[in-house]
């Protein structure tokens, strides 16, 4: 459901989305994962991709296909925190077709934060842990995608 997610952003599908089979091929579903995520932190936990100290690493991700997508949709990319670690964070992604109440796609993705120059985790910082916890969904940890 819509209201299981506590930040959005809404993404465009564009022809190239589309494959042979007439509906948004399943590569471009983590592209627009990745992109809400990204937006999170940029726009929201000011997370600065170019010259910061952290770069966030994908360490896991999955994607569960449960309705097609065709271009021209808009996408609603629901996006929230299942779990915040020391050094990493589990989101969790919904990705709504423009009028569903039920995802398209369900999605997990978890980032592990580690120095720019070292590449060695590193913990959270506070301004960051807080951002990600203004997204977190208690209840949700509970219900494995």
């Amino acid at each position: 459901m819509r209201n299981a997610y506590r930040y959005f952003l809404s993404i465009p599908t564009r022809w190239k989305d589309n494959d042979l089979f007439g509906h948004v091929n399943n590569v471009e579903y983590y592209s627009y994962v990745d992109t809400v995520i990204t937006t999170f932190l940029i726009r929201v936990a000011r997370l600065d991709i170019h010259r910061g100290a952290l770069v966030p690493l994908c360490a896991e991700s999955r994607c569960i296909f449960k309705r097609e997508i065709a271009f021209p949709e808009t996408i609603a990319a629901g996006l929230r925190v299942v779990h915040i670690g020391r050094t990493s964070v589990r989101y969790e992604i919904g990705l709504f077709r423009e009028s569903d109440e039920e995802p398209a796609a369900e999605a997990w993705f978890v980032h592990v934060f580690v120095g720019r120059e070292d590449r060695l985790p590193q913990p959270l910082p506070t301004p960051l842990r807080d951002a990600l916890q203004s997204i977190a969904f208690e209840q949700a940890s509970s219900q494995r995608l």
